[in-house]
């Protein structure tokens, strides 16, 4: 099931311009799927970036303007796109001149996969 999974999100990466990786993370950074090319810089899938997220997104929710659904973080070469799909976490990184609104679009395409994912963290 991981290796369609990682098909799956190959291609539609493949159909996002600038598109350098898609992670998949539970609340503490660890990866539960990950696809990734040779431009996405290594630091940011290591789990202590993508675990910043979680604490970023709470501290967001405290600001009265309800519960925060994604974060983008620009920098010069690159952006990253963090949405909060409780309990998962899915950080899509890009260059910065890739379209946000087309990275922001892949949420609705992704959500049997997240709903699969959910099930698989919540099993005891």
């Amino acid at each position: 099931m991981m290796e369609d999974l990682k098909r799956y999100m190959m291609k539609v990466m493949a159909n996002v311009d600038g598109l350098y990786a898609i992670v998949v993370t539970d609340r503490d950074g660890v990866v539960m799927l990950k696809v990734a090319n040779e431009s996405v810089p290594d630091q940011a899938t290591r789990p202590p970036f993508l675990s910043v997220f979680g604490a970023m997104s709470d501290q967001a929710s405290k600001l009265g303007l309800g519960t925060n659904k994604s974060i983008l973080s620009l920098y010069e070469n690159f952006q990253v796109v963090q949405i909060n799909k409780q309990p998962l976490l899915v950080t899509m990184i890009a260059t910065s001149e890739a379209n946000t609104g087309d990275i922001l679009k892949l949420e609705k395409e992704f959500e049997e996969i997240f709903k699969d994912l959910t099930k698989v963290i919540q099993m005891p």
